[in-house]
């Protein structure tokens, strides 16, 4: 069985986790989403790309989270999202996917 590419799941834990909550209305639910793939993401980037490149990539799916609210103010919420949902999945596929 083929393996997701982490940077599939990155992009889509943001994407998803925003659209959750914004659909069901309950912040939490979107954030366990976020959670869940951020987690999953970052176990793939451990193995593939070591603990340095995994520790990177976590902030950086973090501050994507976190930026793309004042972003939003300025772009609107779904391009926000869609653009650091695309921003962390380049970074993912540059470091730890374009290997495997």
């Amino acid at each position: 069985m083929a393996r997701v590419p982490s940077a599939v799941i990155a992009a889509t834990g943001l994407v998803g986790g925003y659209g959750v909550a914004r659909w069901t209305k309950k912040r939490e639910l979107g954030g366990a989403v976020l959670a869940v793939a951020g987690a999953a993401a970052a176990q793939q980037w451990r193995a593939r790309a070591g603990g340095k490149a995994a520790g990177a990539l976590s902030a950086a799916y973090l501050a994507a989270f976190a930026g793309s609210h004042p972003l939003a103010k300025k772009v609107g919420a779904w391009p926000s999202v869609l653009g650091v949902a695309g921003a962390v999945a380049l970074a993912s596929w540059a470091i730890a996917d374009r290997k495997a």
